[in-house]
């Protein structure tokens, strides 16, 4: 790779590592695994920087989303992360309470397979469609629909107060004239 080329390269990765790195953190759910996952995913766009110039961000994005998805293939068993039990909200104000929700959150997101997280992450997270979700993951649009289905299903299971926070946001949406949406709408972000 020419000079100019690897300091474009970056360049890119200085002004867009950062939102990659959420997004990865998003997948994995852990930051050294979300660290792993850029680091391949970049090298990996290192290595054919010459053909993705242009579209830079979307190919990396792409090479996280299906590394993480078949990272299972590759590891025999995936790692469990044990839980005593479910965390139970703190009594005290709503930001105590809205943190709770979030770590709670943060540890069911870890316990779906790796497709069901992908989907939740990019239909949420990235808010694309189900039909770009679909693209991007080389799927079809039924299977991103059911495998978001079934990501917020286990999510209400694992955490009760998630299907609160939904009603919530299905009441607020007609109070103020705005269309529900068919699945349910959080903000989640990782921990700093």
């Amino acid at each position: 790779m020419d000079q100019a080329s690897e300091r474009e390269f970056t360049d890119f990765v200085n002004e867009r590592g950062e939102a990659l790195l959420r997004v990865a953190y998003a997948l994995a759910g852990d930051q050294y695994a979300a660290e792993d996952l850029l680091q391949d995913a970049l090298a990996k766009a290192y290595a054919r920087w010459s053909r993705i110039r242009g579209e830079a961000e979307p190919y990396v994005r792409r090479i996280l989303y299906n590394d993480q998805i078949s990272g299972w293939r590759r590891r025999r068993r995936r790692p469990e992360v044990p839980l005593a039990s479910t965390p139970e909200p703190a009594a005290g104000g709503d930001a105590a309470e809205e943190t709770a929700l979030q770590l709670m959150l943060r540890d069911a997101l870890r316990m779906l397979p790796p497709r069901q997280r992908a989907v939740l992450v990019l239909r949420y997270l990235e808010d694309m469609s189900v039909e770009q979700t679909a693209e991007l993951l080389g799927c079809r649009t039924g299977t991103v629909a059911s495998q978001s289905s079934r990501a917020l299903t286990k999510l209400r299971d694992l955490v009760p107060a998630f299907d609160d926070l939904t009603t919530r946001d299905e009441a607020s949406s007609r109070r103020y004239g705005k269309p529900a949406h068919r699945e349910p709408r959080t903000r989640w972000e990782p921990a700093r």
